[in-house]
């Protein structure tokens, strides 16, 4: 079994308007992943929560605003911003700069988030509750370089979430820095470029990707990556479910 990797600009394109692009990168029972951009002004959904998934967001250009918690209090997430909201948090977003915004957004488990965006099926979306639902402290937000930290000759780590449905680490990797050949029975691993050039691993051989690259690697599949370029490569991680990855990581 290959991974699925997915070139700059490549994915499945759902809505394709002038105020928003949307494309699927990855559509998988434990993980849909898909790449949107929101022109100045563009909202996204008003106030809601999900009950059995988690909805996550990492900003690649430009700035967001969330909203976030039983109030809905702002939060402005510029460029290299994590943030996460876990099941019955409120959350809503969007882009009230003067900018283009570009944004990674992640679905864990699925629930039927692509589906839906193909306009089948019904997804697990709903109306913030009666009592607010969970604290805004149950909620992930790191500003750029944010989250635990840690740093050895071959790469910096941050981690950027650790939920039993999901984890995110970004990594700032030296040149000819290597993951080898493997695969995971029980989990969806899966790296995003965000800077340089590397060479992801299948079962048949290699593929090359730049940034704006995704490689996911369901259970079963064999996958490595490493960094073929001249210089230090930035990449998000992201396991699904997290199966006890970041804390062996530690």
């Amino acid at each position: 079994m290959n991974p699925i990797v997915v070139g700059p600009g490549e994915g499945e394109t759902v809505t394709d308007r002038a105020q928003r692009t949307i494309r699927i990168l990855c559509a998988h029972e434990l993980l849909d992943l898909t790449w949107t951009r929101y022109e100045p002004g563009e909202r996204g959904p008003d106030p809601h929560v999900h009950h059995r998934h988690i909805d996550a967001f990492y900003v690649l250009e430009g700035e967001l605003v969330f909203g976030l918690g039983p109030d809905v209090e702002q939060v402005r997430a510029p460029a290299g911003t994590f943030a996460a909201a876990p099941p019955n948090l409120v959350h809503t977003f969007g882009n009230e700069s003067d900018a283009r915004a570009c944004f990674l957004n992640l679905h864990a488990p699925s629930t039927g988030f692509a589906d839906n965006l193909r306009g089948r099926g019904d997804f697990d979306s709903h109306d913030p509750p009666a009592d607010g639902g969970r604290p805004l402290a149950d909620g992930v937000v790191h500003l750029p370089d944010g989250g635990e930290r840690a740093e050895n000759e071959e790469r910096v780590r941050w981690i950027k979430a650790e939920f039993a449905e999901l984890s995110v680490l970004e990594l700032d990797v030296v040149s000819d820095w290597t993951v080898p050949a493997h695969q995971h029975g029980d989990h969806l691993d899966s790296f995003f470029v965000l800077d340089g050039a590397v060479e992801f691993t299948t079962a048949d051989g290699t593929v090359a990707g730049s940034t704006g690259t995704l490689m996911a690697a369901p259970p079963g599949a064999v996958h490595g990556i490493s960094n073929t370029g001249a210089g230090r490569a930035r990449l998000l991680n992201v396991h699904a479910p997290d199966t006890g990855f970041v804390a062996r990581n530690r």
